[in-house]
């Protein structure tokens, strides 16, 4: 198939939606599909398949504001959009955004049928507006994302069930969809090696080691597992990573600094994240917005037992299989307490890890972007039904 992938954001592959579109873009061609890719990355100029469009210009205010969470939008052009969808089979959009509302029109000029991803939360577009509380913000935000790609769309795919159900709830509109995980990469199935696990553990100082994988932004929350650390009786015991980067760094690091925690805080590669999951004690995910949350369903895959923030609009606390492993969101004494109940109870830490080992529900990535690729697959197909 000749397929068109549109993507407002793309950037490196430091967060879950890039990731993501990755991970499709590069299955895709190796399926042997025609992929072109149309995004605003300049650092792609040049390279087989890609369309490169214009930065998105939104006034000095709101480009610093973007550019402090490390997102450069990009703008639609619409000859260069023209040309890369008018002979496509399919155009899958990433985010609905105004390169995607381009795309929805030119689509429709031809009669190229669209699939679209739900990689946004409204929360994660309205917390740049100072509104990411909002109840009726999200509904807004989340009418206008319908108006503008889903409403167009052949099918749309929802990571989660969660996501489908909170979207499909606040619009009050039935759409056409598939239910997709993102997926988990293989070589978080199978252990790390004995030696590289033993290197990090000395890097630790064979500290009890808590590891959290996240932007550092509004969203994600880290600062309540920073404070749950340092109110513990076991602080001088604990080793802390937080893998990720992003533009609350500057804030964690000094409320680290504050509280005398150990703390390693950078960006970790793929394959040393799985060695530092391997090497751990405890997984922590923070986040209170969240769609579906590969990095908690990674570190589970790894072995270790995550204590996951109950919120009601985060995927990740239907991971949790009991009470022990959920802290109430903001409650960094809460989320102290049931980090020392498996530091003075090792046995049960042994026994919850045994117990995620052999009964957590995972998708492997490459089930989920076949799924991903046959629904692309259906979708062309409906077009040529109705021609």
């Amino acid at each position: 198939m000749n397929i068109t992938i549109v993507c407002d954001v793309l950037g490196e592959p430091n967060n879950g939606t890039s990731v993501a579109a990755y991970n499709l873009i590069n299955h895709l061609k190796s399926q042997g599909h025609d992929v072109r890719v149309v995004c605003c990355d300049k650092d792609k100029k040049g390279e087989r398949g890609f369309c490169i469009v214009p930065t998105l210009n939104l006034g000095p205010i709101v480009n610093a504001a973007l550019a402090r969470n490390e997102v450069v939008p990009a703008k639609a052009d619409p000859v260069i959009l023209e040309e890369a969808i008018k002979d496509a089979d399919v155009v899958h959009l990433l985010m609905p955004f105004p390169l995607s509302w381009k795309a929805v029109k030119i689509c429709e000029k031809y009669g190229v049928p669209m699939t679209a991803s739900f990689h946004v939360q409204a929360e994660n577009f309205t917390c740049h507006l100072g509104m990411m509380k909002s109840g009726l913000a999200t509904k807004e935000v989340y009418k206008y994302f319908y108006k503008k790609v889903y409403d167009h769309c052949t099918l749309t795919h929802y990571p989660t069930e969660f996501i489908k159900e909170d979207f499909e709830s606040n619009i009050k509109k039935h759409v056409p969809s598939r239910v997709i995980s993102n997926g988990v990469s293989e070589s978080f199935f199978e252990p790390a090696p004995l030696e590289a696990i033993i290197r990090q553990k000395q890097k630790n100082n064979k500290k009890f080691t808590i590891v959290v994988v996240g932007r550092y932004s509004s969203e994600k929350a880290q600062q309540v597992l920073i404070r749950a650390i340092a109110k513990s009786k076991y602080k001088d015991r604990i080793k802390l990573i937080m893998a990720g980067e992003g533009p609350k760094g500057r804030m964690y690091r000094r409320l680290v600094k504050r509280n005398g925690v150990d703390c390693e805080m950078r960006f970790i590669e793929h394959n040393e994240l799985k060695e530092v999951l391997n090497a751990a004690d405890l997984y922590v995910h923070t986040a209170y917005v969240e769609l579906e949350s590969i990095a908690c369903l990674e570190a589970i895959v790894t072995g270790l037992v995550p204590i996951i923030c109950d919120s009601k609009r985060s995927a990740a606390r239907f991971f949790a299989q009991d009470d022990r492993c959920l802290y109430r969101k903001w409650d960094s004494e809460d989320l102290k307490n049931k980090i020392e109940y498996f530091m003075d109870n090792p046995e049960e830490l042994d026994a919850c890890k045994e117990k995620y080992r052999t009964q957590a529900n995972v998708s492997r990535l490459g089930e989920c972007m076949n799924k991903m690729e046959e629904m692309l697959q259906e979708a062309a197909g409906m077009r040529e039904k109705e021609a």
